[in-house]
């Protein structure tokens, strides 16, 4: 197998891993879940699976003679890359705007089946969104999406434990495992907080924090890619984590399972180390315990005077291949979420948290109370800040797998069957072997 072709292959494997093998996604042009206004306007076919974006699709064609988003949700996650994976080998089947996230952008456009926006404005826009955000978006020179919404991260936190056992909410890492252990010794059964098996992303997150810097990678040279999965930050992130969670302060419970659910609102875990939409996901949940009183303040750091911003998540609109007009959907990729009134829904229906500087720095989202908070003003306190000092990350083009194996080595620490070092040595040796059989030309870091 050729190089080009094995990059390819990898990235076809790695996201075409979950979901059905139907084909659904030949469909994709036939129908659409929403109400066209304009039947003699050109249509834009749309999948995405954000919540409340039927109401931000009727805004737009309700505003628009131009054009028309005919909008289907094909799945989330998996499920939608599944069926676009299915539509990119058949050639047909793609809608034409796709939302996607962050994380798996590189993985899309290795294949071809992005286009690069920079032929259709994408640069006139990029100031209308943070540096980091439109980071994620870009290889090189390259720009293969629209930022969309984003995950920066702060710990949202019961107020009631702490004051009941007499604790101050920490602001660094020393003060959390010094809190930790002080809820545990006061008598507070449940633990501070979870770390998850499967954390993938918010792991990641954590690791970025304490300097982590996995992937160099470029699509200019597809073939290349510069590996370092197991630094000194990393290891020493992951050995914190793992003393706090032999101590019993800490747990190690896969996330959004209904048992984890549970525990979030039922005043298990004091903290809940979260990204910016974690606030709407912890407001939907049910079986809330009445008396729960919840505060939100910043992700605490490893140097106070040094605070390091990460993002968990985030999403973009990309244009695909086999869009009939690449231009129009460049349109509609950059202006769905281009007024304050589709934000509005995005941001009170949808709790989304925007990277689109006019709302993002708008009196009216800086200054949003939240009243399963107190009426705090969540982004003012704490996720402006984050999202402002996020500086952006560099996935690999086999991200999937990186992540899966990740799981695993955490799986192993959590049961006894190896240490974190140990765990991140052979992580590195694991990917850059793949990365390897796969035909890419690997340097290690």
């Amino acid at each position: 197998m050729s190089t080009a072709l094995a990059v390819a292959a990898v990235a076809a494997t790695m996201l075409s891993g979950c979901g059905d093998s139907s084909g659904g996604a030949t469909s994709a042009k036939a129908s659409c879940t929403n109400e066209i206004v304009e039947a003699d306007a050109p249509q834009v076919t749309v999948w995405a699976w954000y919540p409340a974006f039927e109401q931000v699709v009727d805004l737009y064609n309700e505003t628009h003679s131009d054009v028309q988003v005919c909008w289907t949700n094909a799945g989330q996650g998996n499920d939608e890359y599944t069926k676009f994976s299915t539509a990119i080998e058949a050639g047909k089947g793609a809608p034409d705007v796709i939302m996607l996230e962050s994380e798996v952008i590189t993985s899309f456009a290795i294949r071809e089946a992005l286009v690069d926006l920079t032929e259709f404005g994408a640069d006139e826009v990029e100031g209308d969104y943070t540096e980091g955000a439109w980071r994620d978006v870009s290889s090189g020179s390259a720009v293969y999406a629209i930022p969309v919404d984003g995950g920066p991260m702060g710990m949202l936190y019961r107020k009631d434990i702490f004051e009941k056992y007499d604790v101050a909410v920490p602001t660094t890492w020393a003060e959390f495992a010094d809190a930790a252990r002080q809820l545990k010794k006061a008598g507070f059964p449940g633990t501070i907080a979870d770390f998850p098996t499967n954390g993938r992303a918010f792991v990641q997150a954590l690791f970025a924090q304490k300097g982590a810097s996995p992937y160099e990678y470029d699509l200019q040279t597809p073939q290349d890619v510069t590996i370092g999965l197991a630094d000194d930050g990393s290891k020493e992130v992951l050995e914190y984590w793992d003393e706090l969670a032999q101590e019993g302060v800490v747990a190690t419970d896969e996330a959004f399972t209904p048992d984890y659910n549970t525990k979030l609102v039922d005043g298990t875990y004091a903290a809940y180390l979260a990204a910016a939409w974690g606030p709407g996901y912890l407001n939907g949940l049910s079986g809330a315990d009445a008396k729960a009183e919840w505060r939100a303040a910043p992700l605490p750091q490893w140097d106070a005077s040094d605070p390091v911003q990460v993002n968990w998540g985030g999403s973009a609109f990309a244009v695909t291949s086999q869009a009939s007009d690449q231009e129009l959907s460049a349109q509609v990729a950059t202006e769905i979420f281009g007024t304050m009134d589709a934000w509005k829904i995005g941001i009170e229906e949808g709790a989304l948290f925007p990277l689109w500087r006019p709302v993002l720095e708008s009196d009216y989202y800086r200054d949003l109370e939240y009243p399963f908070f107190g009426g705090q003003k969540i982004n003012a306190d704490v996720f402006l800040d984050a999202a402002a000092g996020y500086e952006g990350f560099t996935f690999s083009p086999f991200q999937n797998f990186s992540y899966d194996k990740l799981t695993e080595q955490l799986t192993a620490v959590n049961q006894g069957e190896t240490d974190p070092a140990t765990a991140l040595d052979d992580l590195q040796d694991q990917v850059v072997s793949y990365a390897q059989e796969q035909g890419f030309t690997v340097t290690e870091k």
